[in-house]
């Protein structure tokens, strides 16, 4: 592996008395990355740890070999953005959110650049957000979070309310921006078919947030 994006070190994290992370020690690197595992995991809890949404009880996380307690938070999770799973739209138009974010950074944002990477079409920017689909609500909390431009998108179960026709949608979404946009991702999913078709390199946890295995996703399906 190149220099690492991200790694644990002796990760351990603990919730209302129940052990998420036992002592987790894995890395990341730069482009498509996954974490795969059933629900029980703790690969959502992983995600949150790398922009400090969460902190560990005890262990290391670090950005680019930086301690990321060291970082302001809102920075940090301005460079690595998380896309939660489940939507989140505020009242407004499709525009209003997209632009949300960016303009509490004192920044703007191309909202019709933002809505085609996103794979919406950019006449959607004037629609009421509250009528939308599901998985056109999810591409445009991918829009938002592309207009703060970050280094690094946290997907947290992109598809997982989304039928098959929008998961493939979201899913060639997501192949399309690893070839536009200079950013890495780390996806978190159930599905093993899933990280293989977006990633190339998988972390897989097991119930306990227990880790199974790591490494690039073709050496995985050798073992």
């Amino acid at each position: 592996m190149d220099q690492p994006l991200f790694e644990l070190e002796h990760v351990h994290l603990t919730r209302g008395g129940a052990v998420i992370l036992p002592d987790l020690t894995v890395s990341l690197p730069p482009g498509a990355s996954c974490v795969a595992g059933p629900s029980g995991s703790g690969k959502s809890t992983l995600l949150r740890l790398l922009n400090r949404l969460v902190d560990p009880d005890r262990g290391t996380v670090r950005y680019r070999t930086r301690d990321v307690r060291t970082y302001d938070p809102l920075e940090l999770r301005r460079e690595v953005c998380l896309v939660p799973q489940l939507p989140a739209l505020l009242p407004g138009t499709v525009a209003e959110n997209v632009l949300f974010g960016v303009q509490l950074a004192g920044r703007d944002a191309d909202v019709e650049r933002m809505l085609e990477l996103a794979g919406l079409d950019p006449s959607f920017a004037g629609r009421d957000a509250a009528q939308l689909s599901v998985g056109e609500q999810q591409r445009v909390m991918l829009a938002r979070a592309l207009a703060l431009e970050p280094d690094v998108l946290l997907l947290d179960e992109p598809t997982s309310a989304l039928d098959e026709r929008a998961t493939a949608a979201v899913e060639e979404t997501l192949r399309r921006l690893q070839a536009e946009v200079s950013s890495s991702f780390v996806l978190v999913t159930h599905d093993l078919d899933q990280a293989t078709r977006l990633a190339t390199w998988v972390v897989r946890l097991e119930q306990g947030g227990h880790l199974v295995d790591q490494g690039p996703v073709a050496e995985l399906l050798r073992r």
